[in-house]
């Protein structure tokens, strides 16, 4: 089969009509030129704007890794294997990242994937000990490359590039523009594709709002402002920890259904927490600026600035989560009289009275179901929909976004239909196995378990 035929089944199988002008673009250049700056704003597609041309690229005949994504985190690179797994192409693709099991990583690098993707601590890790071969790695992506440059990485990406010797295509893509390539990519010259758009592009589907709290305290003006949301999702940014927990505990506590993330939580917490942001059974997620990029979650048509960040371009990074590509979003600015004023801010702004608002938000449709196996346990999507829709009686419109992970599951299944559903699957088995399956517990504080 012709590999542009292929291709134009990758796109169905990923349920989009046609790709944008950036992924058309981009794809015909990394085709044909071997150094690719590729420029573009999150969530404008660039996944797909490179794995469709490796996917070009792949000789099925080679069986060990051809091409090497790098990213700056585990969230990125689960995100960027998902889009992989849903091209449903035949090659295999593997992730490695800093707190994964490194044996179970060894184990699946025993049987190479034709890409491989990961974070440059544990591919430079690998590389020691010799995991993988590296003479048929003929491509290089550097994801998220200003990124993995603010994070530090250079020692790591040195040390990989440097190993790589069979290259002879790198491309790096960055949601920044004014990026500094350092020497040791060996990217010289590239081609550059800017699809940045410029500040007025951007602002023109951007409005911004600004909320006037009458007490230094800001909780009772943010959940009148949801409250105004027509029970629409949102993302919430603060610029601390604890004011992200405590912001979400008291939400919760006056019934807005709202679920909180940032660093310090581990892995597992975090991938919970926006599983259930995503699937749409916590509609508000409360975040310091972790979530800011490169975060698999659905556009949103609010950001609440609850703190305001420092630095303008986090402010920037913060709205890219709304008003993406052509969509239309709004971004709120709480304020009360006493903060300091930011100078990248225009204080003129619409003022949004939110005071009388106090209708609670509609309770999300879905709520999120925990199942105690995952992809190492032979089990996928279609068994989960199988086993939900025979035995659990669940119909059609009644089961929402399923993730499969590793060992885990979750699934989002319709409020009204979860205790039938429990009952029914008690003592049922799924291809042979009884797994535990219970409403997922949503994330709380460590101290309190």
């Amino acid at each position: 089969m012709n590999k542009k035929h292929h291709s134009n089944n990758i796109v169905l199988n990923l349920g989009i009509e046609s790709l944008n002008e950036m992924q058309e673009v981009a794809q015909d250049v990394i085709l044909n030129d071997n150094n690719v700056l590729l420029l573009s704003p999150t969530g404008s597609g660039k996944t797909l704007a490179f794995l469709l041309p490796i996917f070009e690229m792949l000789q099925p005949e080679i069986l060990s890794v051809q091409c090497l994504i790098l990213v700056p985190s585990r969230e990125l690179g689960l995100q960027i294997e998902q889009v992989w797994k849903k091209m449903g192409t035949d090659y295999k693709v593997n992730v490695c990242y800093g707190g994964h099991s490194i044996e179970t990583e060894i184990k699946n690098l025993s049987n190479p994937p034709a890409v491989l993707i990961g974070t440059p601590g544990r591919i430079a890790d690998h590389i020691d000990r010799g995991t993988f071969r590296l003479d048929k790695i003929q491509t290089l992506i550097l994801d998220e490359f200003d990124k993995s440059l603010q994070l530090g990485f250079h020692e790591q990406m040195s040390f990989i590039i440097g190993k790589l010797s069979k290259l002879n295509k790198r491309v790096l893509v960055s949601a920044t523009s004014d990026i500094e390539i350092p020497k040791y990519t060996r990217v010289v010259n590239p081609t550059i594709l800017d699809f940045i758009p410029s500040e007025e592009e951007q602002e023109s589907n951007l409005t911004t709002k600004m909320v006037v709290s009458k007490e230094k305290d800001k909780l009772g003006s943010l959940f009148n402002l949801i409250c105004s949301l027509k029970s629409q999702q949102a993302i919430v940014f603060c610029n601390h920890r604890d004011a992200a927990e405590r912001i979400s505990d008291t939400l919760n506590e006056k019934g807005i259904y709202s679920v909180y993330y940032h660093g310090g939580m581990d892995q597992e917490e975090r991938e919970r927490a926006l599983i259930q942001f995503r699937n749409g059974s916590m509609s508000y997620l409360i975040t310091t600026d972790l979530a800011a990029r490169g975060l698999d979650i659905p556009e949103m048509k609010h950001v609440i600035h609850y703190h305001l960040p420092l630095k303008e371009d986090e402010f920037t990074h913060r709205n890219g989560r709304t008003a993406r590509m052509q969509a239309s979003g709004t971004a709120y600015v709480i304020t009360h009289e006493s903060e300091k004023k930011m100078d990248y801010l225009d204080y003129a702004m619409e003022v949004f009275n939110v005071e009388n608002a106090t209708t609670l938000p509609k309770p999300p449709e879905f709520q999120t179901i925990y199942i105690s196996g995952g992809k190492k346990n032979k089990l996928n999507k279609i068994d989960i929909v199988g086993f939900f829709s025979q035995k659990g009686k669940l119909e059609k419109g009644d089961l929402g976004l399923i993730e499969v992970k590793d060992f885990i599951s979750f699934a989002a299944v319709k409020f009204s239909k979860v205790k039938d559903l429990l009952h029914h699957v008690k003592h049922e088995k799924m291809k042979g196995k009884k797994f535990k399956i219970e409403v997922a517990r949503k994330v709380i504080k460590k101290e309190e378990e």
